[in-house]
């Protein structure tokens, strides 16, 4: 019996957010580079120099694609079997982080607040523990016997419940 899940960056919120907001910024730097550069006019009270323009311009167009590759290629796998629940929330982990069942007091599927609990969504540290979260206000809650938290965001809130559900059964009859 395994559950296994795959989330990525699918809210069209966040991805308008991510895009308007670089737009702009690119925009702006493009139209300074435009006017100073191209049209041999200072752009602004107190302009940067021409050199300073374009790697100015050259680091925003830089950090936009960072950040947007960064969301199109995270993707947050969970997988729960018989050795425990595992988590790899990509790029920042290369290879499945296993918690064995040994290590877990208790687990269940919640509702939380991402902005209250954790302040937001990615990987956090918020006042409820740690949670890796990629959107939503579904995951599973980890009890850890050492007393700590983990909170595993899903997007399959239902069949992940029926999964928990099963599986307790299952390993409560093994015991």
């Amino acid at each position: 019996m395994i559950y296994k899940e795959d989330q990525k960056f699918n809210e069209p919120a966040i991805w308008i957010g991510l895009i308007v907001s670089g737009l702009v910024v690119v925009g702006i730097f493009g139209f300074g580079f435009y006017r100073q550069i191209i049209q041999g006019l200072q752009f602004g009270n107190n302009p940067i120099s021409d050199n300073g323009l374009i790697v100015s311009l050259s680091l925003v167009i830089l950090l936009f694609l960072l950040v947007f590759l960064l969301f199109a290629f995270a993707k947050l796998t969970t997988v729960i079997d018989k050795s425990g629940i595992a988590y790899k929330f990509f790029p920042f982990h290369f290879k499945f982080h296993q918690i064995s069942w040994d290590k877990i007091e208790n687990f269940e599927v919640v509702t939380y607040k991402p902005l209250k609990d954790y302040g937001g969504w990615g990987i956090r540290i918020g006042r409820k523990g740690k949670a890796f979260n990629i959107s939503g206000n579904k995951g599973l809650q980890l009890q850890m016997k050492s007393g700590k938290n983990i909170l595993i965001g899903t997007q399959n809130e239902t069949e992940l419940t029926n999964f928990t559900i099963r599986f307790k059964i299952i390993m409560g009859s093994s015991t």
